[in-house]
């Protein structure tokens, strides 16, 4: 750094541009060392020592790289469960935008659900380690933020300056016509008399079939149909998953589908003479899921080789009821689980039903809330579906479809009587699950919808 005071008289500060393009701040034209040696020397001078000295220390500080104006900290990707190792990332911000902590910045897409990654940090993106769609293992850097940087930083670039506002381009000078004169001097004389009528033909014109006539057509011209346009995107992972684990059920399990005819009159009427009162006592509102979930948790403690699951040459039984529920979201179905219903309340279902359901539109479903399982519910009935046969959720060995009600002329008493009526399809595992299990399984859960107070009875 250079710079100093003269002998006897005190300079005024000035900025001056040095080596490596750094600004430093300087006292006076001459060298520091020459103050140094003024100093040394016991020359008189009206600069003080002690700010010297301080001055001295501040350009030993003084450093010119990038590195210490910035503040560059890196964001890792999210940790994943022990059954997903990697997934496809989708990025929400890009380079230059200002994000703050906590703020959503992408999204990891895995075989089950999509992770959000939140920022650590306060700052602007200066770089993206990987790019959108990219595969990414488990805590892998993703992308640096300056935490030094300003937030008015976004606001600057975007407004632009007026005198930057491109000008709109100057008109083009209309072409004028030419002069008439020009057209009749290249053209001839206007002719004053008219042409002569044409000969009449002496014989009659030869004709064609039409057979015989080929059009071309003209190049360039569009179908009658309409443009015929192609879109290619790739699979998500969700999708991808999907469809392996579909068919990987197809190809494992001996797969049979029976069906109940189910009457809803007594479920329906009970619902709506007490759903007022449900949802005051409870603060949700009784939906038609719940009493299937209680029906079905009823069902398989009566038969509990549709709860059991086969391993290797083994068949595991489990003492407990954990039922996956197809649930819609943006990305695709996803089927979350709740755990323990045959303790839990009608209640407690429609909550943990509910919750599901607000964390799946925003796609906040956690990895943990769709692992497990032993029986699933798939209720294609919200969608107007009138009966289906479900594909096995692997590794469970059944699962049951719940479809759309229509009112059908059915016979009670001798007498035909119009009754709302749904169609009930158990698809089981035939490996493990046998005929007669599977019917008197799907029996009582029919039983459990007609009259609630079998669950009640236990019998």
């Amino acid at each position: 750094m250079a710079g100093m005071l003269t002998q006897g008289r005190r300079v005024v500060p000035h900025i001056f541009r040095g080596f490596s393009g750094c600004r430093a701040i300087t006292y006076g034209l001459k060298s520091s060392r020459q103050v140094h040696h003024a100093l040394s020397a016991g020359q008189k001078t009206d600069f003080p020592l002690a700010e010297y000295q301080k001055k001295q220390t501040w350009a030993r500080n003084f450093h010119v790289s990038s590195v210490f104006y910035q503040d560059i900290k890196e964001v890792k990707c999210p940790g994943f469960s022990e059954s997903i190792s990697e997934g496809d990332v989708r990025w929400e911000k890009a380079v230059g935008d200002f994000v703050q902590e906590d703020e959503t910045l992408g999204e990891v897409e895995t075989d089950k659900t999509g992770v959000p990654i939140h920022s650590p940090y306060t700052g602007v993106i200066v770089e993206l380690l990987v790019e959108d769609g990219a595969t990414v293992q488990a805590h892998q850097p993703l992308m640096k933020i300056d935490i030094s940087a300003s937030g008015d930083a976004p606001a600057k670039k975007t407004e632009a300056p007026a005198a930057e506002k491109p000008k709109p381009a100057a008109e083009k000078p209309k072409e004028e016509a030419p002069p008439k004169q020009a057209q009749t001097s290249s053209s001839g004389p206007i002719p004053t008399t008219p042409p002569p009528p044409p000969p009449v033909p002496k014989a009659p014109m030869s004709s064609y079939p039409t057979s015989s006539v080929k059009v071309t057509p003209f190049e360039g011209s569009v179908a009658q149909g309409g443009a015929r346009t192609e879109t290619r995107t790739k699979m998500t992972r969700i999708r991808q998953k999907t469809a392996q684990r579909l068919k990987e059920s197809q190809n494992t399990c001996a797969a049979l589908t029976t069906f109940q005819e189910c009457d809803m009159s007594n479920l329906m009427e009970w619902r709506k003479t007490y759903k007022d009162q449900f949802e005051k006592k409870h603060g949700v509102k009784l939906g038609m899921m719940s009493p299937f979930i209680k029906a079905a948790a009823f069902a398989l403690k009566n038969q509990p080789v549709v709860n059991a699951v086969i391993d290797g040459n083994e068949i595991i039984y489990r003492d407990y009821i954990d039922i996956s529920v197809a649930v819609a979201s943006p990305k695709g179905l996803v089927v979350p689980v709740i755990r323990n219903v045959e303790t839990l309340s009608y209640a407690d279902i429609e909550k943990n039903i509910l919750d599901y359901g607000e964390k799946a539109k925003k796609n906040m479903l956690a990895i943990e809330d769709m692992e497990g399982g032993t029986f699933s519910i798939s209720n294609g009935g919200v969608f107007g579906s009138l009966f289906g046969t479900p594909i096995i959720n692997l590794p469970q060995s059944a699962i049951l479809g719940i479809h759309t009600i229509k009112k059908r002329p059915v016979v009670v008493d001798d007498q035909i009587v119009i009754r709302p009526i749904m169609i009930l399809a158990l698809t089981y595992d035939h490996r493990l699950i046998d005929g007669r299990e599977a019917v008197t399984f799907l029996v009582d859960i029919k039983r459990a919808i007609e009259d609630p107070r079998v669950m009640l009875l236990d019998i």
